[in-house]
């Protein structure tokens, strides 16, 4: 004779249910947890739309704002100076405070510091305070990014960071044909009221995905086990900063953030003055982050067959052939679709770069690391533009080219050094 074992539920009012068979309970208990593992999955997507729609949106606007302003080539990038600022000081702020506040503040504080930057910018308010917008947008993203890195790295799953990233491409894909329009309109800054109605989303559906717990909490509540391999394990910068692999990573992450932001922000500059190519121009920038989001995605199960490690280095080989095409060949559609197909390889970098992370460093670590690594590589979205900029005003635009190349080169032969991870079947 059998017995079956039940749930009694209680209804709202504090009556009594029905009985509800256990198995029946587990079955609603696992759907639950998929609508909440979907919902903030969900918001994650939304969260890096915008990571992407920022890093797309300067590049078309660049022109306009030198116009604006009345500057140069090395004074407008010190937007990308500030924005690496702000980012290096978000990388500290994820690794004091992630363990006080928890991953739900953080994050949620990480998107108000953009909504003050794009009010700020939508005003056009005078080039300093234009600068400090950017410090402060740097910043936000970077909180969010290693956050939403971190998250995603604890559920070991590569096809979710892929699509992740595959949203960030999609913001920054659409950024630049929106960004190219108001580019060329009088009130060109009301492309950034477009980035504020994201960014207020952003903030709502994260509070309400999250509800401000931490990341022990976020997970439980879609049925996972804690991130943490032991709560008495902190992170702290000596920890962190002991590992070397942390420094190899940071290193790649710098010189591929560098080619990714130099490549979207100098592009359409190059291709007006160099390939006289005119105001549409702007559509080049949208062509390289495109390309970005659709290998981020296609190339998902050729990244599982051939394995991360040489499937990167692959990628960054094949990129800087593709990236000569662009500076030897003197023709404006060639180069177009070049840099689109330099946007599909480089697409899925950061992603395995990230995965990466995930398997050879410790988990209680693994969301200081990775504030401290992309911190570290946004210091590369500042330094090459800036760089970029500093000799474009002595021997032109013509300059980003090879400088490009050099870079790619370096993040090969720096990701020949990053230890390798235990192959997985997934």
């Amino acid at each position: 004779m059998s017995t079956e074992v039940g749930i009694e539920l209680v209804n709202t009012n504090g009556s009594k249910g029905d009985i509800v068979p256990e198995s029946q309970s587990l079955k609603l208990a696992a759907k639950k947890h998929t609508r909440k593992a979907h919902l903030q999955f969900g918001s994650l997507l939304w969260c890096f739309f915008l990571i992407g729609w920022n890093d797309g949106s300067l590049g078309p606007l660049l022109p306009r704002i030198q116009e604006v302003y009345k500057i140069g080539f090395v004074p407008v990038s010190l937007l990308f100076v500030f924005t690496c600022v702000g980012s290096f000081i978000g990388a500290v702020i994820n690794v004091t405070q992630t363990d006080r506040l928890g991953f739900g503040k953080m994050v949620v504080f990480g998107s108000l510091a953009q909504w003050i930057a794009y009010s700020m910018q939508a005003a056009v308010v005078p080039f300093p305070a234009f600068v400090l917008a950017n410090f402060l947008n740097g910043m936000g993203s970077a909180v969010q990014d290693a956050q939403g890195n971190g998250f995603v790295a604890a559920l070991n799953d590569s096809a979710k960071m892929g699509y992740l990233h595959a949203a960030y491409g999609a913001g920054a894909f659409a950024a630049p044909l929106v960004a190219t329009q108001f580019s060329q309109m009088p009130r060109w800054s009301f492309h950034f009221l477009v980035s504020l109605g994201i960014s207020l989303i952003n903030t709502t559906l994260l509070t309400y995905a999250f509800r401000l717990k931490d990341q022990d909490g976020c997970l439980a509540d879609i049925g996972r086990e804690p991130s943490e391999k032991s709560t008495s394990q902190k992170a702290t910068y000596k920890q962190i900063l002991r590992l070397k692999t942390v420094h190899l990573l940071g290193l790649f992450i710098l010189t591929y953030v560098g080619v990714e932001v130099t490549i979207g922000g100098w592009i359409v500059t190059y291709m007006v003055d160099v390939r006289h190519g005119g105001a549409a121009s702007g559509y080049v920038s949208s062509g390289f982050w495109g390309g970005l989001m659709v290998g981020r995605v296609a190339l998902l199960w050729f990244n599982r067959k051939l394995g991360e490690h040489r499937a990167l280095l692959l990628y960054a080989i094949l990129a800087v052939g593709l990236q000569l095409i662009v500076w030897l060949v003197p023709s404006l559609v060639a180069g177009a679709v070049a840099v689109s197909f330099v946007g599909v390889l480089l697409g899925p970098t950061y992603p395995l770069a990230m995965n990466h992370a995930g398997r050879v460093l410790p988990p209680w670590l693994l969301t200081g690391s990775i504030g401290w690594i992309g911190g570290i590589g946004t210091a590369g979205a500042a330094f090459f533009p800036f760089l970029t900029g500093v000799l474009a005003s002595k021997v032109g635009i013509q300059v980003l080219q090879p400088l490009i190349v050099a870079m790619m080169v370096l993040m090969a032969l720096v990701w020949i050094m990053v230890p390798k991870a235990p192959r997985r079947v997934e």
